[in-house]
């Protein structure tokens, strides 16, 4: 290349300036807050405190506060508390750099807009679109009920059972992302554990199914945003980067599973040859699946995790729609990216083609919830009943423990309140003599029944006493619309909105990097060492630093970023150099990073992915707790056997598909 040729070096001269300083210091901070979040305790004053509330009361935003009961001592000070959380530490950071002049427009506008074939409001769009029809796949119960017949295929054979969830979970995960297999199929995965005698230890199980579920992201494009960035940053075409990733992935999921199987959880109470499974009754067994996403459905009913597997809930019609908008909305893609690349020109944002399919997705959520809406109504409306009484009972039963219950005709003074002297219970009723106290158990059921009821009717005649507020209206909108659109309500809760602002944010403060000239100064580390490595330096720094980094500098995505930047800047200081990059050792890097972004987010930390932290709290919320240490020690050794074949399977194709000729942009 002439000399007059050449791009200009990258821009360094910021590097020195406190700004540009402060830049990387806070940056540094930030992704450790990602990785170890906290929060901070403020004091504020208690009559400020009461003063707002009453304040909120009196326009009507929040209930009237009942005096009457027990009234919360907390001294003179209430605690609030600012969570630092992993969602919001990179949008108080870029606010922080906004706020002392260390950024200004230019990055903002590229980190949202953006900059060298990269659009974050398009990765974004695309991702939150898709995400919608794949959770609409998992709202209809396909993929536990696909999960339910691999569990009836395999039987009692645990190490067959195994292999068959493996790769269904992989298949499952290419075809839909790792969102929608964590989940639905963590859940599976608890009830299964808990439904069968001999399976001492879940931990196979699961860091198996989480393990795959990120792998098997990586052959789609769409499947997760780190594609999406990396493919958007190199205009790679989403056919050819599923042709460059399908084989390296595949292989390491076949080569991992016996790996899994022999090596890592060898012990039998991980994975028995034979499952003792308890069977169903004959009354479950001819019990009608309840619908989950109704709110109380099934309440009060006699429904064990063996239920729950055994005779899943699948809504036939909602599945065939959600599949069939699915697979026209991939092929969709795939044609029109094909298309536009071929042409030359800069290819249509995917976007266009996510917007109307989940849209006609919500328009067919909504049309089948608002025909079934009087027997979800009913549904709801039923087991609210039953909660709301046996809400009653446990209050009544605490009472009757504290001193004794009262009557049914009791008006609102006669609440039970604690003696200060004595600690009986005294029950005071309007023109008449307070009551023995009468423990609840010697009580008949009639008079529990009576005493029930009395406190429903009461209660609810405090509710309708009550002013409306704008917390009252919205809890009853809210449960008009979870009753009346369950599917739809149910999607969008599950939606990962919360990605948003915090990719925006990484965004931002990865532009701020490339501004200050931080990226071109870890570009020229880079190009050092491939300068020293050579091709197979290339693939294994690449895809080291996508997994070391995804778990120790905040999650894959902001990593996917920083290393799509790092490649660029590589690129251009070769340019401006008048050197040249060849083209294995190019693309070897790049699905190397693909590689490890992907893989790095079963790492060290749950927070290396936002699916790691929803496949903890899951899995809390189903008694199966994971500790950090446990999660780091577990995913250590298959992280590394990923890794390590992965790695090795794509130099090998690179060497074969690949010329030993220069790259050109």
């Amino acid at each position: 290349m002439d000399t007059d040729e050449r791009p200009p070096p990258p821009d360094m001269n910021q590097i020195r300036e406190w700004r540009s300083i402060l830049t990387l210091i806070v940056f540094i901070i930030t992704n450790t807050v990602v990785s170890f979040p906290f929060h901070i305790l403020i004091p504020v004053p208690r009559v400020a405190w009461d003063v707002f509330l009453s304040v909120l009361a009196r326009v009507r935003i929040i209930p009237l506060r009942d005096h009457a009961g027990p009234q919360e001592d907390g001294g003179r000070w209430k605690m609030l508390r600012w969570s630092i959380s992993t969602i919001m530490a990179p949008v108080y950071a870029c606010l922080f750099l906004l706020a002392t002049l260390t950024i200004g427009r230019d990055e903002v506008h590229d980190g949202t807009v953006g900059s060298n074939n990269i659009e974050p409001y398009d990765v974004m769009i695309f991702f939150i679109t898709l995400a919608y029809i794949a959770i609409s796949i998992d709202a209809s119960g396909l993929l536990k009920y696909l999960a339910f017949r691999v569990l009836k295929k395999a039987g009692a054979h645990g190490r067959l059972l195994f292999l068959y969830l493996f790769w269904f979970f992989f298949a499952l995960g290419t075809a839909i992302g790792n969102d929608p297999i964590v989940l639905s199929g963590t859940a599976f995965l608890a009830y299964m554990i808990r439904a069968s005698s001999n399976i001492a230890s879940a931990r196979a199980w699961i860091f198996s199914q989480f393990a795959v579920a990120n792998i098997s992201s990586a052959i789609l494009v769409s499947s997760n945003p780190t594609n999406l960035v990396l493919a958007a940053a190199f205009q790679i075409k989403f056919i050819d980067y599923t042709a460059n990733m399908i084989v390296p992935v595949i292989i390491t999921a076949a080569v991992l599973f016996p790996c899994l199987l022999f090596i890592v959880f060898r012990n039998e109470k991980y994975v028995p040859r034979a499952i003792d499974m308890h069977e169903l009754s004959d009354a479950e067994r001819e019990r009608e699946p309840v619908n989950p996403n109704i709110p109380y459905a099934g309440y009060g009913e006699d429904r064990t995790p063996v239920g729950e597997i055994l005779n899943p809930y699948l809504d036939r019609r909602h599945a065939t729609y959600s599949v069939s908008i699915m697979a026209a909305t991939l092929i969709s893609v795939l044609l029109i990216n094909a298309i536009t690349a071929s042409r030359g020109g800069h290819p249509t944002p995917v976007m266009y083609v996510t917007m109307p399919a989940s849209f006609l997705c919500l328009c067919a959520d909504l049309l089948t919830g608002w025909r079934n809406r009087a027997v979800t109504r009913a549904v709801a409306q039923r087991g609210r009943t039953l909660a709301e009484r046996d809400a009653v009972e446990r209050d009544l039963r605490a009472a009757s423990e504290a001193g004794g219950i009262r009557s049914s005709n009791d008006d609102d003074s006669s609440m039970p309140r604690s003696s200060s002297e004595g600690g009986q219970t005294a029950i005071d009723a309007s023109n008449e003599k307070p009551k023995k106290p009468s423990p609840w158990h010697a009580t008949s059921d009639e008079e529990r029944a009576a005493a029930i009821e009395g406190e429903l009717n009461q209660r609810q005649a405090r509710r309708a006493a009550q002013p409306k507020t704008l917390v009252s209206m919205a809890c009853g909108a809210y449960a008009w619309w979870r009753e009346t659109f369950p599917a739809a309500s149910i999607v969008l809760s599950r939606l990962p909105f919360a990605l948003v602002p915090f990719a925006f944010a990484m965004f931002i403060l990865v532009e701020a990097l490339v501004r200050k000239g931080w990226v071109s100064l870890f570009a020229y580390g880079w190009d050092e060492w491939v300068q020293k490595t050579g091709i197979m330096g290339a693939i294994s720094g690449m895809g080291f630093l996508g997994v070391f980094l995804s778990n120790f500098t905040g999650t894959n995505i902001g990593t996917t970023i920083l290393l799509c930047r790092i490649i660029q800047a590589w690129v251009q200081i070769t340019e401006s150099e008048g050197r040249s990059i060849s083209d294995r050792t190019f693309w070897g890097a790049v699905y190397s990073m693909a590689l490890g972004v992907n893989f790095g987010a079963f790492g060290s930390v749950f927070c290396a992915s936002l699916a790691g932290l929803l496949w903890r709290d899951i899995l809390a919320s189903k008694g199966v707790v994971v500790r950090r240490i446990e999660f780091l020690c577990v995913n250590a050794p298959i992280i590394g056997i990923a890794t390590a074949v992965g790695c090795t399977v794509l130099a090998g194709e690179i060497y074969i598909m690949r010329k030993d000729e220069p790259y050109i942009a």
